[in-house]
């Protein structure tokens, strides 16, 4: 599948997800289905599959709620210092391949460069002191600030009056299925998935979507004359 009609004279803005998309999903992956779970389990004196499965659970259950993301939430619901473990784990923080480089191209292209996140700021605040992903674009938006998360259809209106970008003329690439039908059906135009949004996984792609396993793809997409 491809972006019909796609050049980069059509676009004034781009918005891009922070994980999976530019940073590698490895490191979430990693701290909410592995590390968090070993030092939950043991807190309670649990299996590792047992505090893993009751994670899970608790992840269920709010998911699509900015509770799903929110560091805070979690720091008190299980107990740890989930911030403090970010901080202790930064080291796994880095981006996708070809990431730095697709970021410097669309700085040359002079577009609008919007990260927009599910993420919590303080995670966000741990991975721009990392990698420095904040002085490569414009401005950084998590959902706490437009007041849902990406997948929820209400996001999108708000996002675009706190940003003022004209969806016929915006490219968004996501990792997230949820997050880019919910894009899709406010209308816009130009959608990319993720299709490879950890280093430590095989890619995912979906066929309603144009998914690319790099940014290749778009770095040769009819840049402007």
């Amino acid at each position: 599948m491809t972006i019909d009609g796609f050049s980069w004279e059509a676009i004034d803005d781009v918005l891009l997800d922070m994980d999976g998309t530019l940073l590698d999903r490895h490191f979430d992956n990693f701290f909410f289905e592995e590390e968090l779970p070993r030092r939950y389990a043991a807190l309670h004196d649990l299996t590792f599959e047992v505090s893993r499965d009751r994670l899970m659970a608790m992840y269920r259950s709010v998911e699509g709620e900015l509770a799903w993301t929110d560091l805070h939430y979690w720091t008190k619901r299980v107990g740890i210092n989930v911030v403090a473990l970010h901080k202790e784990l930064d080291h796994m923080v880095g981006f996708l391949p070809g990431a730095e480089e697709f970021l410097h191209h669309l700085l040359q292209l002079g577009k609008r460069v919007t990260i927009i996140t599910n993420a919590h700021e303080a995670g966000v605040a741990i991975k721009i002191a990392k990698t420095g992903l904040n002085r490569m674009v414009d401005r950084i938006v998590d959902a706490f600030e437009v007041g849902y998360l990406k997948m929820r259809p209400e996001y999108w209106p708000s996002c675009q009056r706190l940003l003022g970008f004209d969806p016929a003329r915006s490219l968004y690439m996501d990792d997230d299925e949820g997050c880019l039908i919910a894009a899709k059906q406010f209308g816009v135009a130009h959608l990319v998935h993720s299709a490879k949004s950890s280093s430590q996984l095989p890619p995912a792609p979906l066929a309603e979507f144009y998914s690319i396993t790099g940014f290749t793809p778009l770095l040769n997409s009819h840049p402007p004359r």
